[in-house]
Formats: C-alpha cells, sequence, structure tokens
C-alpha cells in the first residue's frame, strides 16, 4: 500500500482529490488530505474508506515532518510562500513532491539535493503554470520536428465564468485564491516582441492590453504575464522574436480593474491602522487627491479616472459597493485586504454556477518543406473547459487533474526524473496530455 499526502484542501483541492479516491481502490492508494482546517479536509474526503482527514499546521515542524515522512509522495496545495517548507523535509526524507506553483528561488537552489537523494521535485503542474506548458510543448516540439522557424509563440489563460452564469458587470467569479487576483501583476511584465525587449509596469498593465478573439465565444482582455522571458529557455527557443504569456479576462474587466489600481486599492504594502471605524466610501474618499472635483464619491472617482460617471466602467466600480456608507469592520489590514473581503462576497460562484476555463496559443511559424514556399503559417490551439458546479470547477479540475496524473505516473515508475522540473519533456507531458483527453480536457487546433 502507498501513501498520497495533499497538503492543502481549498478551492483548487476537489478534483485531485476526487481523482486519488477514485483510483486509491486499483491502485492501492491511501490517501491524507492535511489543512489548517480539519473541517475543509473532511469536506473533500467525504469520509471515503481510503482517506484521512488530519488538521495541519504546515508551520509546525514537527507535526509537518511526521505527515510527510509517512507519505510515498506529497502533492502540495499550499500558498507559494510555503512550498519550500515541504520541500525541505521532503529532501530531508526523500520523497517526491509536486506543486502547481511557479518554481521559486528557494525550491531552485534544491537541484543538486534532490538530485542526489534521488527525487523529483516536480512544479508548474497546474493550468498556467502546467497544462499552458505540456500542451505549447507538443506542439513546439512538433515543430521542430518538421524543421519549422518558430517566429512567434503568444500564449493566454482565463479562468472565467461561463457565459450562461454570467450575471455580474464584471463577467468574473473567484474560482481560486481571492488574494492571488487581487494582487495579479504586481511588478513588471517583461516579454519580447519582433525581437526588442518590452516591459509594462504594473501601473500600466492593464491599460496596456490585447484583444484577443476566441472563436464561438467572442473577444476578451488579454494582459501581459509578469515574465514570459525566462520561457525561451524552458521551452527551447532562445531565439524566437516573439514570445508573450498572459492572462484573459472578459471583455472591459480590465479597464474597470485599473480604477482600482490607480486609487491605490490593490495595495498591500502598508495598513490602514483606523479601517475598522471607517466605512468603505470614507475609505475610497481617502485616496483621492484634494484637487479632484466633484458633486459626490462616484463623480469624483470618474474625474480622477476621466471616464463618464455613468458609463459601464463606473457601474462597474459602484456594483461592488466600494462608494457604500457601510463600516468595513476590519482591523489592522491593507488597502488590498479590505478590496479583497469585500470582493468575496461579491463574486461568489454560486453551487448552480459553472465556471469556465480558457487557454489559447497562437504559434506563427515558417515552414521549411518545399510545399511551403517560405511562407508564414499559423496555428491556434484552444482549450475550453467547463466546470460541474461551484466545488468541481473547471479550474478545479485543470489545476488538480495534472497533479493527479503526474502522481500516479511517479508512483508507477513511468516518470522517473529526478531534481527540481517542470513539465516540459515528453516523459511527462505525453501521458499526462493522452490522460486529461481522456477526462474531457481537450484542445482543438485550427491551421492557416
Amino acid at each position: 500500500m502507498r501513501n498520497i499526502l495533499v497538503l492543502g484542501a481549498g478551492l483548487s483541492s476537489s478534483a485531485l482529490i476526487k481523482y486519488l479516491l477514485d483510483h486509491s481502490q486499483e491502485e492501492d492508494w491511501n490517501v491524507t488530505v492535511a489543512d489548517f482546517s480539519s473541517d475543509a479536509a473532511k469536506a473533500k474526503t467525504k469520509n471515503h474508506p481510503r482517506s484521512k482527514a488530519v488538521s495541519l499546521d504546515v508551520k509546525n515542524e514537527s507535526q509537518r515532518a511526521e505527515e510527510i515522512k509517512r507519505a510515498d509522495i506529497i502533492i502540495s496545495l499550499l500558498p507559494p510562500g510555503l512550498h519550500f517548507l515541504a520541500a525541505m523535509d521532503c529532501i530531508r526524507f526523500k520523497k517526491n513532491l509536486i506543486t502547481a506553483s511557479y518554481v521559486s528561488d528557494q525550491i531552485k537552489k534544491l537541484e543538486n539535493d534532490a538530485v542526489n537523494g534521488g527525487i523529483l521535485l516536480l512544479n508548474e503542474m497546474g493550468l498556467d503554470p502546467g497544462i499552458d506548458h505540456m500542451s505549447a510543448m507538443q506542439i513546439i516540439h512538433f515543430l521542430k520536428s518538421e524543421n519549422a522557424e518558430l517566429l512567434s509563440f503568444k500564449s493566454y489563460t482565463g479562468g472565467l465564468v461561463a457565459p450562461e452564469f454570467n450575471d455580474n458587470p464584471w463577467g468574473y467569479k473567484f474560482t481560486w485564491n481571492p488574494r492571488n487576483v487581487i494582487l495579479a501583476g504586481q511588478g513588471t511584465a517583461k516579454f519580447i516582441r519582433d525581437g526588442k525587449y518590452r516591459y509594462i509596469p504594473y501601473s500600466r498593465l492593464f491599460k496596456q492590453i490585447e484583444i484577443i478573439e476566441v472563436e464561438g465565444l467572442g473577444i476578451f482582455d488579454g494582459y501581459a504575464n509578469r515574465d514570459s522571458l525566462a520561457y525561451r529557455y524552458h521551452y527551447d527557443i532562445e531565439n524566437i522574436p516573439t514570445l508573450l504569456r498572459g492572462t484573459l479576462r472578459n471583455h472591459g474587466f480590465c479597464e474597470a480593474w485599473n480604477v482600482f489600481i490607480q486609487l491605490g486599492l490593490t495595495d498591500d504594502s502598508f495598513v490602514i491602522e483606523n479601517a475598522v471605524e471607517l466605512t468603505y466610501s470614507q475609505f475610497v474618499e481617502a485616496f483621492i487627491p484634494t484637487t479632484i472635483e466633484g458633486k459626490d464619491l462616484k463623480s469624483k472617482v470618474a474625474a480622477f479616472y476621466d471616464v463618464e460617471a455613468d458609463g459601464e466602467v463606473m457601474k462597474k466600480i459602484e456594483w461592488t459597493g466600494i462608494f457604500d456608507d457601510v463600516k468595513i469592520n476590519l482591523e489592522n489590514v491593507t488597502p488590498a485586504q479590505i478590496l479583497q473581503d469585500l470582493l468575496q462576497r461579491k463574486w461568489v460562484l454560486k453551487q448552480g454556477d459553472k465556471d469556465m476555463i480558457i487557454m489559447q496559443h497562437e504559434f506563427i511559424f515558417r515552414g521549411q518543406k518545399a510545399e511551403d514556399g517560405g511562407q508564414k503559417k499559423k496555428i491556434i490551439s484552444s482549450l475550453v473547459v467547463k466546470g460541474d458546479n461551484a466545488e468541481f470547477t473547471a479550474m478545479a479540475k485543470t489545476v488538480g487533474l495534472p497533479m493527479g496524473i503526474a502522481a500516479k505516473l511517479i508512483l508507477n515508475g513511468k516518470i522517473k526524473l529526478t531534481g527540481v522540473k517542470i513539465p516540459v519533456m515528453k516523459e511527462i507531458y505525453e501521458p499526462v496530455l493522452s490522460e486529461l483527453k481522456s477526462l474531457g480536457i481537450i484542445f482543438s487546433e485550427k491551421h492557416n
């Protein structure tokens, strides 16, 4: 019997845990789900006979080490900054680790320790990053086998609401860590276009967008992710002239979200010490320059951002309740935490709602075959996945299932890699994409 430890029972864990438990009998697995809240762990395991739900403070070194020591493989759904704690114990006890998060600088430094210990620290094994890497590499490797010259690669992914359940002016509801949504894009986006490095600071990120058309679904806003440049190395396309990775939102979202950014309401660097005494309207008023005039708070914000007070942008802002004379009732919180608390009550995925994942890759290349005549060609590879309900969301499926499949492959000796890795090699992406396809996560391709 083999033991799988899942660290974290949050929004993205449901499909992963169900997959592991559904395969536990045939694979002879026991699955332990550990979360700070034992109730959250119990809600996900549902008293399955091959499961165990435990309360775990991951910062408790002895408790954490004891659980990791008992496991054959660890899947971490912890906040990104806490993966390193699990990784250190995995090195110590020679256990394989899977996460859906970007490789941190701390984990990068464990490469030699992981190789020497004969273990795999597999990161970026979710949706984005994860499925995006695997699906892109499958086509990149195909183009290389055809001796094609890759000129441009753009990739956008969005976690959205399915159109039939889109019932708020933002077209957005939380299906993953709300804090990450509020803080998204902070830093400077870096990419390359037509052979030149391009940079977009956070202050312009949600204004300097691209309009992305997805066949059958319409147009979306696309904003650049923080660092696209590193993937020239990871994808082995160092000389590509154009490379951009980004995030999708429903059209109009970015312009409205930029209001919050320009006001300073997404700032997480300082505490509003008297927040508990403030109303939301007083909170916003404190960020508006005294030189801005207006008959009311809404018109002042509109004048500050230079949009119509009765236009679509301000309708989105007003809908959140940020102008209301309602007490915030939070102590020692940052502006970003105040905004997050408010939106968590507004952007709720109701039990009957369905979310939707969209991923779209665009490859522009020059074929080398005689019949191509040196002409530029294009491949559009698209993925659309809808959730089942508010628990088994498309986000949970696409984040969790790749990790579950990878865990099975590692435990069964089908993946034998060691070190710190992301899923860009055939040994990982071919079997994972094949099983995802059998589970309804299927890309469609259009060649031009």
